[in-house]
């Protein structure tokens, strides 16, 4: 079943541009293909704001959000895979909706799994082998 983020983040997107608000997305920028500009990003985290007003050929579908946009007066072409998208929301009222953390997919990884080794009983791993979540998240509502 494909990912439900993408849709979420385009319904949100309409929803909050709909109700004259100002859209904001929350990266990871840290995240693999992330191409946002270099210097922007605080905690491996970036805020962009992607509303109408503020970017240029902005397009989402299930794989990525791009668009171009201006930081410090500079154009920029920004590209998001959706799985880096931390959050959508609103920046009047913070209405909108966070995601989890997404480990990037490593299509290699299952080649380097042996079968024929058994699990040990010692359990997983500290930290249950997930990345750090970044720290820093924005405040927001929930949605109703």
């Amino acid at each position: 079943m494909n990912s439900s983020r993408p849709y979420l983040v385009r319904a949100l997107y309409e929803w909050i541009v709909d109700n004259d608000c100002t859209p904001h997305m929350l990266v990871n920028a840290e995240y693999p293909a992330v191409q946002v500009p270099q210097g922007f990003a605080s905690d491996g985290q970036i805020v962009l704001n992607i509303s109408p007003s503020a970017v240029r050929n902005l397009h989402m579908d299930n794989e990525a959000v791009s668009f171009e946009g201006r930081f410090g007066g500079v154009a920029h072409s920004l590209y998001v895979p959706a799985s880096a998208i931390l959050g959508i929301y609103a920046r009047e009222n913070g209405q909108g909706m966070v995601f989890e953390l997404e480990p990037p997919l490593d299509d290699d990884e299952d080649d380097l799994v042996d079968d024929s080794v058994e699990p040990d009983d010692q359990g997983p791993p500290p930290g249950g082998g997930q990345p750090p979540r970044p720290s820093g998240r924005p405040s927001l509502k929930v949605v109703k």
